[in-house]
């Protein structure tokens, strides 16, 4: 077996003069570079699960969430969020979220919303 070659006092030298407190400081710092890129992905990225949960909560049955989604999804508008997409439908027609979400299961409305987020084919 080959014997491991101790290295650690000579890793650590930038750090022997620090404070606790600075150390503390440093350790955040490390903290918030390692987690940004985490961040970042999930802020522009979605799934079809994290959609349907997001309609479930909103009051839609299973099936009516699935629907919604797939059509968003082949519509590339997924990312926009689904929530979101109901909010503008229920918003430009004055209807209900529920009766929203109908409207784009049904593609009723998916002209309309490629056209407000500029989606094109």
């Amino acid at each position: 077996m080959k014997e491991r070659i101790d290295d650690f006092n000579e890793r650590r030298e930038h750090l022997k003069g620090m404070s606790d407190a600075e150390l503390r400081t440093y350790f955040l710092e490390l903290s918030d570079k390692l987690v940004d890129p985490l961040l970042e992905l999930a802020y522009k990225n979605t799934s079809k699960s994290i959609e349907r949960s997001v309609l479930l909560r909103m009051g839609f049955s299973s099936i009516e969430a699935k629907g919604i989604v797939e059509i968003l999804n082949e519509n590339d508008l997924l990312r926009k969020g689904t929530g979101h997409c109901v909010y503008i439908v229920a918003n430009k027609y004055n209807i209900g979220i529920h009766d929203a979400g109908l409207l784009i299961q049904n593609s009723d409305v998916i002209d309309y919303l490629m056209e407000y987020f500029k989606v094109y084919e």
